[in-house]
C-alpha cells in the first residue's frame, strides 16, 4: 500500500499513514484506450512461473505489484494463479482461487480493468463475480465445455488463445503443415464453437499463442503473419513477453539470454505488433511497452 510518512518532529503524525485516494468509478472494457494498442500487465501469483515465479506469492505482495503496474500505466492487469510454462504441474482449483481472488478484488476496487488467466471455469466464474472483466484462457484446443458455457452465460470478454495439449504435452505437438494456416484454421474452429454457444463476436479476443505448442521458428512465422489474425474480425492480443524464442535470438557465448534480459526485444515485438494493428500486448514490463505503443500511435497520426 502507498504510504505517507511524516519526518519525526515535523508534525503530529510520525508514523506511516495510508494515502486516502478518491474512490474510482468502476472500470469498464469500453474505457480502454482506442487510440493505441492496450498494454496488459502480467501478474503471476505463483511460485513457478518462468519469469517471475515466487516474486508475488502472497496476496499483499501481488496486490502491491498490481497497483504499481496500474499506476504506471497498465491498461489491464492479468492475474494468474497457475503457471503455464512448459512442464508446469496443474494447480488445484481451490488453491488457484485462494491465490487470485483477493488480488482480483483489490485491483478492481482500485479501479483497474482486471483479466483472470485461468483454464478453469470455476475460477473464472468467481473472478468475474469479484469484478474481473476478461477471461484469459490458454486451453486452446483443450477448452472445456464448462468454460464455453460460462463465457456465453456471463457475456464476458474472452481471450481465445491457440494451444495444443497442456503444459506437459504441448512441446511434442508442434507438427504443422503450414504453421500460420494451421493455427488460423484451429483458431477459427474454436471461435466457431464459442459463437455457436452464443458468445458475441466482439467479446472474443484472439491470441496466436506464441510459445504454446510452437517452436522458435514457428513463433517467428506467426509474428510475421499477425495481419492474418486481424482478418478474422476480432481484436488480436500478442503475448511475446520474455519468451524463450526471444532468449534464443539473443544468445551470447552459447547461452540464451535469461528472461530478465529480454525486455528490449519484447518491446520491439510490441512495436511491430502495434504497427500491424494488434489490439493489445501482454507483457511483464509495463513502462517500456507502454512507451512502444505510444510511439507507434504517434507515428501513425
Amino acid at each position: 500500500m502507498d504510504t505517507l510518512a511524516a519526518a519525526p518532529g515535523t508534525g503530529p503524525n510520525t508514523s506511516p499513514l495510508p494515502i486516502l485516494r478518491k474512490p474510482r468509478a468502476r472500470a469498464t472494457f469500453e474505457t480502454l484506450p482506442t487510440d493505441r494498442a492496450v498494454v496488459m500487465g502480467i501478474l503471476n501469483v505463483t511460485p513457478d512461473s518462468f519469469s517471475d515465479g515466487g516474486q508475488h506469492t502472497t496476496a499483499d505482495s501481488a496486490i502491491a505489484a498490481g497497483l504499481r503496474m496500474f499506476y504506471s500505466g497498465a491498461d489491464i492487469i492479468d492475474v494468474g494463479g497457475e503457471s503455464t510454462r512448459p512442464g508446469a504441474d496443474d494447480v488445484p482449483e481451490d488453491e488457484e482461487q485462494h491465490r487470485v481472488l483477493p488480488v482480483v478484488e483489490a485491483l478492481v476496487k482500485a479501479g483497474a480493468v482486471v483479466s483472470v488467466d485461468t483454464r478453469h471455469a470455476s475460477t473464472a466464474a468467481k473472478a468475474l463475480e469479484a469484478g474481473a472483466l476478461i477471461i484469459n484462457d490458454v486451453s486452446g484446443l483443450e477448452i472445456s465445455q464448462d468454460m464455453i458455457d460460462l463465457v456465453a452465460e456471463r457475456g464476458a470478454y474472452y481471450v481465445l488463445m491457440h494451444n495444443r495439449g497442456n503444459s506437459r504435452t504441448m512441446g511434442s505437438l508442434t507438427q504443422y503443415g503450414n504453421v500460420l494456416d494451421d493455427v488460423l484454421a484451429e483458431t477459427v474452429g474454436l471461435r466457431d464453437r464459442l459463437r455457436a454457444a452464443g458468445v458475441e463476436g466482439h467479446k472474443i479476443i484472439v491470441d496466436p499463442g506464441l510459445g504454446f505448442a510452437k517452436t522458435g521458428e514457428q513463433n517467428w512465422a506467426l509474428v510475421a503473419g499477425i495481419e492474418r489474425f486481424l482478418e478474422l474480425g476480432h481484436r488480436v492480443l500478442v503475448g511475446a513477453s520474455r519468451k524463450r524464442f526471444l532468449g534464443e535470438l539473443l544468445t551470447s557465448a552459447g547461452k540464451a539470454a535469461p528472461p530478465e534480459q529480454r525486455d528490449a526485444a519484447t518491446a520491439a515485438i510490441t512495436a511491430l505488433a502495434a504497427s500491424k494493428g494488434a489490439w493489445g500486448v501482454r507483457v511483464h514490463d509495463v513502462a517500456s511497452n507502454l512507451d512502444a505503443v505510444k510511439v507507434v500511435a504517434r507515428a501513425r497520426t
